[in-house]
């Protein structure tokens, strides 16, 4: 990406000082302009030839061009060459042209936006472009944010403002932003011109969700975060004004680090057809040496008797001298075996596929109204040769629309019991369910999903409480109703600790606006089991608890992330105690537990435990009292690690990890004598130093519609799927049962949980040794040796008979991924016809995708929906991203974008293994007809002293391959089927071609050259043995060199059409178009290039006039 400004040494810390343009330009920032495009009208000429000239391709045809301009070597003029050339050059040129043109009309649409900049203590409008940092800008309601700006003040209290990210990060909810309280009362224009605050934070990187700076301001210092940032791109919503420093601009911006160039992708068959193109190129050299040698000999030999009236040119003075010569002219004359139209064919091609997937009906989401997209054009063939699915699994699997459904408090379970999704072997399947309600009563589901439900909970004494909430255990809401101590406070935990947004349409009417599924969904639970989370300010979080409003100082917010896998709140309610209240995952939190009683908590276990077996996702609450001398040296000690330059995150880690430390389940019954946890006089007592369990919620995250069929298709196809997941183990197993990955007729589930290197080695070993004891052989119509002779990674596992499935946790994937035993894990992984991997982050993903790569000769899928999937997205040879609840970072990532995970049976099924049999048919075609073509030079040069002289017309050299022959293997090649779509879904099998890479490899090349040549041999002899001894009526020679030749070209011509017309599976309109009229157009141009009309106006051209005649027998 070009840039305004020229290129300067990277930065250590960003400086930047308010209101004062003079100290910002020592730095020599970078403005606030920004240029994506790549040319303007003086440099788009000889830019883009440099670029296009970089392809070896295009390189090697200017090579030849210069060749042809050689009067010694040449036999054929400069224009059969470049008008090629130009032809390939200038569509490249065009189209880079159109998209610069729009680039351009973007950048300008940009750069000229307005925004209301303070200079010398007034406010001015000035376009984005020339806003510099460390100006002071006013954004307005609905404004998009010019720069990354600090946020100084604005028109909410506190300093708050709320911002819409859709452009960073796709997200539609809304987030607020707040300013540090010592800036948040300069809303004033008097007070912001005297401001002169220097901000010393982090060089500009590409990091949306973390900024670290600090504030140097009337000599204190205020640290700074990604909480204090509005980030170009953004839209002020919901404020009427706000202020903002710039801090960094233009290509700085956080928008425009992110806008950098995909990692380019290349399929196998580009691979392959780069190696066959160097064969190619070496068998053109062999000719022209075999014909060069000849030439010599020829001239020793036979050329010296003919010296008087053939001599030779002044430059050549020897035989050798002339073969010399001769090669060249050879390598000129043959180079059509690797004509350029084949790369510009291709591109064309594929452009078409592509055209398919967005034009396809059956692949667009009514609901959310989005179609199937290629975001590129270069991997459609591969999509016919895929053999690994890595999925993620919630939004992806599942539809990330999050429902309260089960809850554990006090060691009581809430809500139904439900056999539907058993966590291992042994599911019924489609067969009826019976449900158990925790209050006595059941009922029956059968197996057509005819289901009785009881009525729903009634939450009509709330008046605030949400109508699309349904619950179906009334026993949680009598306990609330009771003033059960445990359950109010784990409703409060719900409605404190979170990071939602709520907004009041109307009296009564809240909309709340969470960053996540989960956190709506339980802030919405505690909502209508009486405890409403209503308002937020930065200090402040106002509830109505049963109806009474209660507002809470916020103290302190310790945020979610993928490393703590939890969140907390430290909060003071009205009588001033001080509570951290924390919610995250058990993995986690159970571990941190100080197990003064084991009663509670492996009551709270047991009932994860099987909540997970029911495919949900479960979070632990637990919280604690703090001293408030404690506290206020800790929130000291916090201070004082947000201000630190460097380390901040390391260290504010560390502070949060002392005070979420030391957790214990409090034994209440030793106390009180009550049940389990904490009994009601015990709450009202002085401060507890340890975490006390509350228990647990069950989330249920439904799958999409069509997934199991769509898992069981492309299980069908051989296509393994690896679902690489964060939620446990339980959840994933259960997830996998449902949408039949796992299945009862298995051989066998391997789990493998070891939390040390020896433990997890044994567990692989002890899979394999029982994968041995099975028969190698396997069925399905094609034999896996052809895979395991192609493979890096060689195992007789591959060849297992019966099926396996691989469940691992992330804690033992860690130590499988290590070097030594990498290669263990892989080979009993590929052995399994599903592998299921938990609790897994990001960076695994990435690891588990690459090391098939590495090893395997097997093209990757990956597919999911989250900005934690795109890390496995980029590195799989496909990427397909998910465009569901959790933004659009994958599909911005992605290769193939669509809305929902069971189209990707369509574009594999369909429309990949359609575009590659087009791929293939069209290579075998080509390379079948240019060999056709060329070799005629070959077999002639033995009839014409090795001379270099063509069997052809110069103008049929030039149009044969960009006139004659091009459409109709266009056609095939973007319209031709083997059978109709339904059937590709109806037997997957047929994917297996692609996969197996039957028909377009090394051998089907061979066997394309060997045709072309065999046809080459026929189009070349049979007229010379005609023409050779053949006489007129009146006894003179028949034979001529332009009759023969136009007799070779047009057999050539009709033989090719008719080859195409075989190799033609799906005729349409547009096949019988381009193939007859092509024919057509060949015989017309034939006609009027052997015309009297043309010799009359150009005899030095067209000296042959009335041969056509003779040659056609006309």
């Amino acid at each position: 990406m070009a840039l305004c400004a020229k290129k300067r040494p990277p930065e250590e810390e960003r400086r930047a000082r308010a209101n004062d343009r003079e100290y910002n330009e020592r730095f020599q920032y970078a403005s606030n302009c920004i240029k994506t495009s790549k040319y303007n009208i003086l440099t788009f000429l000889p830019v883009n030839l440099f670029e296009q000239f970089q392809e070896v391709a295009n390189t090697y045809f200017l090579f030849l061009l210069i060749l042809q301009l050689i009067p010694q070597i040449s036999s054929l003029s400069w224009f059969t060459t470049i008008v090629p050339l130009v032809l390939v050059l200038t569509i490249t040129a065009v189209k880079d042209a159109t998209d610069d043109y729009f680039r351009h009309k973007s950048d300008n649409q940009v750069n000229n936006r307005q925004s209301q900049v303070l200079i010398n203590g007034i406010l001015q409008q000035e376009q984005w472009m020339n806003v510099c940092v460390g100006d002071i800008i006013k954004l307005e309601n609905n404004q998009f944010v010019a720069a990354d700006l600090l946020l100084l003040s604005s028109s909410e209290p506190h300093g708050l403002c709320y911002i819409e990210t859709a452009e960073l990060d796709g997200e539609t909810n809304m987030k607020v932003r707040q300013a540090i309280p010592v800036t948040s009362e300069l809303g004033d224009i008097s007070k912001l011109a005297k401001f002169d605050g220097e901000v010393i934070c982090e060089p500009p990187n590409n990091k949306l969700d973390k900024f670290s700076g600090t504030l140097y301001w009337k000599e204190n210092k205020f640290p700074l975060s990604n909480q204090n940032m509005l980030l170009r791109g953004c839209v002020l919503r919901n404020t009427e004004w706000c202020f903002g420093l710039v801090i960094f601009a233009g290509p700085d911006t956080k928008l425009m680090q992110n806008s950098g160039r995909t990692k380019f992708k290349r399929t196998s068959i580009d691979r392959l057809m780069n190696t066959l193109v160097l064969w190619i190129f070496g068998f053109l050299v062999c000719m022209g040496v075999i014909l060069a040698i000849g030439n010599a000999i020829w001239e020793h030999e036979v050329g010296t008797r003919f010296q008087v009236y053939l001599p030779w040119d002044e430059a050549v003075d020897s035989a050798f001298f002339s073969g010399f010569l001769s090669f060249w002219s050879y390598i000129i004359i043959l180079n059509t075996v690797v004509p350029i139209s084949l790369y510009v064919s291709v591109e064309v091609i594929r452009l078409g596929h592509s055209y398919f997937i967005n034009w396809d009906k059956k692949m667009f989401c009514m609901k959310k109204r989005t179609p199937a997209e290629a975001r590129t054009t270069t991997l459609n063939e591969e999509l016919g040769q895929v053999e690994y699915i890595f999925s993620d699994k919630t939004g992806t699997l599942t539809q990330n629309i999050m429902v309260f459904n089960k809850c554990s408090i006090n060691g009581r379970s809430y809500g139904l019991k439900s056999e539907r999704h058993p966590k291992g072997p042994g599911s019924p399947g489609d067969m009826g369910v019976e449900l158990e309600l925790p209050w006595g009563e059941s009922w029956s589901v059968d197996g057509d999903g005819e289901q009785w439900r009881p009525e729903p909970v009634n939450f009509s004494f709330n008046p605030l409480a949400d109508k699309k909430f349904l619950f179906w255990d009334p026993t949680l809401l009598e306990a609330v109703k009771m003033g059960d101590p445990h359950t109010h406070e784990f409703f409060r935990l719900l409605s404190l600790c979170h990071t939602v947004m709520s907004e009041e349409k109307n009296e009564g009417e809240l909309y709340y606006k969470a960053q996540s599924p989960d956190e709506g969904a339980l802030v919405t639970a505690a909502r209508n089991f009486g405890f409403v989370f209503r308002s937020r300010t930065p200090k402040t979080i106002t509830v109505h608890e049963m109806g009474t409003a209660i507002t809470y100082q916020l103290l302190a917010i310790l945020d979610f992330n993928n490393i703590r896998k939890r969140m907390s709140v430290i909060v003071r309610n009205p009588e001033g105690k001080i509570r951290l209240y924390c919610k995250g995952a058990d993995t986690i939190l159970l571990d941190r537990l100080h197990h003064s009683t084991q009663e509670l908590l492996n009551t709270t276990t047991d009932h994860l435990n099987e909540y997970a077996g029911e495919g949900l996702r479960t979070l632990v609450l637990a919280y604690k009292d703090l001293d408030e001398e404690y506290y206020e040296e800790w929130a000291e000690r916090r201070l004082q690690a947000s201000l630190a330059q460097d380390s901040r995150e390391d260290r504010l880690a560390s502070i949060y990890e002392e005070v979420e430390s030391d957790m214990m389940v409090w034994d209440a019954e030793r106390v009180k004598g009550g049940q389990g946890g904490v009994v009601p006089g015990l709450l009202s007592q002085g401060p507890l130093w340890y975490f006390q369990l509350l228990g647990a919620t069950a989330i249920e995250d439904k799958l999409q519609q069509g997934v199991p069929e769509t898992i069981a298709l492309l299980t069908l196809a051989n296509i393994k799927i690896w679902v690489l997941t964060g939620d446990k183990q339980e959840t994933a197993v259960n997830i996998g049962y449902s949408c039949k990955m796992l299945t009862d007729d298995m051989t066998e589930v391997f789990i493998v949980a070891g939390h040390t290197v020896l433990e997890v080695r044994e567990e692989l070993r002890k899979a394999r040794e029982k994968m041995m004891d099975s028969s190698r052989s396997v069925g399905n119509g094609f034999t896996y040796q052809e895979k395991l002779s192609s493979s890096k990674l060689t195992s007789v596992l591959e060849a297992v008979a019966g099926e396996y499935a691989l469940v691992i946790n992330g804690h033992s994937l860690a130590h499988a991924l290590e070097a030594d035993m990498e290669l263990e894990f892989l080979e009993t992984a590929c052995a399994c016809k599903a592998v299921i991997c938990c609790r897994v982050t990001p960076l695994q993903k990435a690891q588990v995708v690459e090391l098939v790569k590495k090893y395997k000769k097997a093209v990757t899928l990956a597919i999911g929906d989250g900005a934690n999937d795109v890390s496995m997205i980029k590195t799989a040879h496909i990427g397909v991203g998910i465009s569901g609840q959790e933004g659009i970072q994958a599909v911005l990532a992605s290769d193939y974008s669509f809305s929902q995970f069971k189209f990707l049976q369509r574009l594999l099924l369909v429309h990949g293994r359609w575009s590659y049999l087009r791929m293939c048919k069209f290579l075998c075609y080509f390379f079948y007809k240019n060999f056709a073509f060329t070799m005629v030079h070959f077999w002639f040069g033995f009839f014409c002293g090795f001379s270099a002289q063509t069997v052809y017309d110069q103008y049929f050299i030039t149009l044969y391959n960009i006139v004659y022959t091009s459409l109709p293997v266009l056609a095939m090649g973007v319209f031709d089927q083997d059978v109709p779509e339904q059937r590709s879904m109806e037997y997957p099998k047929l994917y297996e071609p692609g996969q197996l890479n039957l028909l377009f490899n090394k051998r089907e090349f061979f066997i394309c050259i060997a045709q072309g040549i065999y046809t080459s041999v026929l189009m070349f002899f049979i007229p010379y043995g005609v023409f050779a001894e053949a006489t007129r009526d009146d006894g003179t020679q028949l034979a001529d060199y332009q009759s023969f030749a136009v007799t070779v070209a047009t057999s050539l011509v009709i033989v090719v059409s008719v080859q195409i017309g075989l190799d033609t599976g799906y005729w349409t309109a547009i096949n019988h178009f381009f193939i007859w009229g092509s024919l057509a157009v060949y015989f017309a141009i034939l006609f009027a290039m052997h015309s009297n009309g043309l010799f009359d106006m150009f005899p030095n051209q067209f000296r042959f006039v009335g041969i056509l005649q003779g040659a056609v027998g006309i």
